[in-house]
Formats: C-alpha cells, sequence, structure tokens
C-alpha cells in the first residue's frame, strides 16, 4: 500500500510539473507572438498568388518582418489558417507583433490603389489611363462601345488585370441604366436606353459644369421635340478626330473649322437630324439621369460665355435666334482674342 501511495503520488507530482510546464510554455508563446516585431520603419510586403505560408514566413523573418518564421506557422497551424494568407500587397507598421501580421495576412486587408476616369472622357482616351496605369496587369481587352464605361474613381489591388477592370466599368454603367431608366420622365423624345446614353454624352461633352447638365439636357430634349437639331459642336469633332483636340499644323489648338461644320458624318448634328450613331464619349450618372427625367426649360440655345474678356467655362442660355447671335458673337470675339494671345505668347 505504501508502495502504490508513493507511486500516486509521484505520478501526480509528473503531471503538475507538466501541466505547469504546458501552462508556462502556452504563456511564452502567447507572448511570443503579440510582443512588438523587430520591425523598426514601416514596410510594404507582397505575398504572390500561390505562395504558400511556409516561403512567405521564412521571407518576413529573413527581412526584419518577424522574428520567427516557425512560430508563424506553429500560430497558423494551431488556428488551421495556413492555407488561409491571400495575396497582395500590405503595409506593416513598425513594430506590428507576429501575430498581427498574420492576422493582416489572413484578413486581406492589402493596398489598394485607384484610378479616376472623369465623366466625358472617349473610351479611347480612357483605354490609354488604364494601359498605363502601373499598378494594372495584362494586355487590354478588344475596344468596348463607346459610352459603354461608367466614369469614376475605381479602387483595386495590385495586380488587377486591366481586362477585369474594364469589365467592371462595363458592369457599373449597365446597373446605372438598369437603375435609371424605369424611373424615366414620359414623353421622352428616344424610345431606348442607347439612345438615353447618346444623349447623355453629348450633354457630358457640352459642359463641364455639374450645375448645367440638368439644363443643357433640358434644352436638348425641348430642340428633339421641337424637331430641331441639336448642333452641338462635340458632334463635329467626334466625326473629325473620335473626340480628340483639334490642332492646326503647328500643334496649336485650333476652333472648328467650317468646312468641318460642313461635313456630313454620322456624328455632326448639325448635318443630321436627331441623334448620332453612336455616344460622343462616356457619360457619367448624372448625366444620364439628367436626359431621363429633364427639367422643363423655355431655353433653346447656349454658347460659352465670354466675361471680362475671358471664357468662363459658364454658358449664355437664350430663348430666342437673336439673342443667341449676339451671345455667339461675343463669344467668337472673346476666343479670337484668347487665342490670339496664346499664339502671342508662344513665339
Amino acid at each position: 500500500m505504501r508502495f502504490l501511495r508513493a507511486l500516486f503520488v509521484w505520478i501526480f507530482m509528473l503531471a503538475l510539473l507538466a501541466g505547469v510546464g504546458l501552462g508556462a510554455g502556452w504563456v511564452w508563446f502567447n507572448n511570443a507572438i503579440s510582443s512588438p516585431g523587430p520591425l523598426a520603419e514601416e514596410r510594404v510586403i507582397e505575398v504572390l498568388p500561390g505562395e504558400t505560408l511556409t516561403a512567405v514566413a521564412a521571407r518576413l523573418e529573413a527581412e526584419g518582418v518577424i522574428s520567427d518564421a516557425r512560430l508563424m506557422r506553429m500560430k497558423a497551424r494551431l488556428d488551421k489558417t495556413e492555407l488561409a494568407i491571400k495575396s497582395g500587397e500590405y503595409l506593416i507598421e513598425p513594430g506590428t507583433s507576429l501575430g498581427k501580421v498574420l492576422s493582416i495576412l489572413i484578413e486581406g486587408r492589402s493596398i489598394l490603389y485607384s484610378i479616376t476616369l472623369r465623366e466625358g472622357l472617349t473610351t479611347g482616351q480612357m483605354l490609354r489611363l488604364i494601359e498605363k496605369h502601373e499598378h494594372l496587369t495584362g494586355d487590354l481587352p478588344e475596344e468596348p462601345p463607346e459610352g459603354s464605361l461608367l466614369p469614376d474613381t475605381y479602387m483595386f489591388h495590385k495586380g488587377m488585370t486591366r481586362a477585369d477592370l474594364i469589365q467592371k466599368m462595363r458592369d457599373a454603367q449597365a446597373k446605372v441604366i438598369e437603375e435609371l431608366w424605369p424611373a424615366r420622365q414620359e414623353g421622352l423624345p428616344f424610345d431606348t436606353p442607347e439612345e438615353a446614353v447618346i444623349l447623355a454624352s453629348i450633354v457630358e461633352k457640352e459642359t463641364g459644369k455639374p450645375d448645367e447638365r440638368d439644363e443643357v439636357a433640358g434644352l436638348f430634349i425641348g430642340r428633339m421635340k421641337k424637331g430641331m437639331r441639336l448642333e452641338s459642336d462635340p458632334t463635329i469633332i467626334y466625326g473629325v478626330s473620335r473626340g480628340e483636340p483639334l490642332y492646326n499644323a503647328k500643334g496649336q489648338r485650333r476652333p472648328i473649322l467650317l468646312s468641318e461644320k460642313n461635313r456630313v458624318t454620322d456624328w455632326n448634328t448639325y448635318q443630321m437630324d436627331g441623334l448620332p450613331k453612336t455616344p460622343i464619349a462616356n457619360p457619367g450618372r448624372e448625366a444620364i439621369a439628367a436626359v431621363l427625367n429633364p427639367p422643363k426649360t423655355d431655353y433653346v440655345f447656349f454658347v460659352a460665355e465670354c466675361k471680362d474678356g475671358k471664357i468662363t467655362g459658364d454658358h449664355v442660355f437664350s430663348q430666342t435666334y437673336a439673342q443667341h447671335q449676339r451671345a455667339v458673337a461675343e463669344y467668337r470675339a472673346c476666343a479670337n482674342r484668347e487665342i490670339a494671345r496664346e499664339r502671342g505668347g508662344s513665339n
């Protein structure tokens, strides 16, 4: 009996010591993964697609981001997250603990980049911006139709393909049309969403002033209902250069020529009734909304405003042709003076 009691006491003591040791080990492990890491300055790290946790942990230890790759692997194994890290770029702050670094990689809180594609750009102009963005990958797809991309600022992770971004823009434009078309005003002088986008693209090109979009849309809707031609200068330019700025032989910006105004194209609304063949740019949500629910207006004409001898970017709206002619004369005189000043300054 004494022997059994002694044996029991020794087994109990060994179990107690093992438990104490295990508990101490667990405390040490948690302290090790939650203590400040060795990184002295913030650093961007990258996890490549398909890269394993073992490879990432070894690299992070070698680069001084974490203190021990084995601890990171052990933590992931215990949490069953060895396969859960996500590719991308990550900003790691100085002193970030090993556990926090692993959490960042698992949650996928990678750096976001942005590209801004403003309203009124043609598809070709948007594609050039997308092509040269350094954080997008892959080749450009076949050029989408004019007017099919929604202008906006898009956020993305490094490595997003150009084709995926363009598809995202097309999907966003389709979603806007799907949302706005059913709530359109009755009695509009067009029948399809495609025609709405065409008119919205003209409105977008005619004014860069957000507070003028509704007025311009209402004016164009009124002209169409009266059977008048739209007579929009940007439609002339699109027929000449697909929306690129016009230059003379010396490489200087120039106005539209009379011969171009009289040229018959699929877009020149001075020479055709109704809407052009296609949009002339990519309109934003606000321009589309403006043509689908335009305000009623008595204005029939408008031209760029000249104030204090300078073209302001605003417009002068007129109800009669006589008023419009006076505004046009003032604009032309103003534009000629600005062109003369620019050319004089370049000599």
